[in-house]
């Protein structure tokens, strides 16, 4: 029986290891906004007029980038704890000779609904990069036939 429950961990175990490295992948990206903005404040004390308002902005949009991030990386932190408790639920079960699989199911689901909330600030935050790096028009110089 200790082998039929060591398979039923092992996908919970899988999306353990998916959720770990997606937290490597967001850490990452939170370091290189974190660089930035200390970049960006730097700016902010240099600058005057135009220039300054958009710094202004950018700063904004990496105080929000830092945020989502954040955000995202306290779901995946609760969606692994919930993974984590249920593979003990499975294996208490299996100990204890009693039923947790509705236990067991429910702590799942919450634990892949955090795993999407968390891919859903993911992408917000590489929505919020991808606005952040649009080059201003004006450097587009599309009035010239090129």
């Amino acid at each position: 029986m200790i082998a039929q429950t060591i398979q039923l961990a092992l996908a919970p175990v899988f999306v353990l290891v998916a959720i770990g490295n997606i937290m490597n992948i967001l850490s990452s990206r939170l370091g290189r906004v974190v660089d930035r903005s200390r970049v960006l404040q730097q700016r902010h004390r240099e600058t005057e007029g135009a220039e300054h308002d958009a710094v202004v902005r950018e700063i904004r949009m990496t105080d929000n980038r830092i945020k989502l991030i954040g955000r995202a990386l306290l779901l995946l932190v609760l969606s692994g704890l919930a993974i984590g408790l249920t593979v003990a639920l499975l294996f208490l079960e299996e100990f204890a000779a009693t039923s947790l699989q509705p236990f067991a199911a429910g702590v799942f689901i919450v634990a892949i609904a955090l795993l999407m909330a968390a891919l859903l600030l993911f992408l917000r935050e590489t929505r919020e990069a991808t606005e952040a790096l649009r080059i201003p028009r004006d450097f587009l110089e599309l009035d010239r036939k090129l």
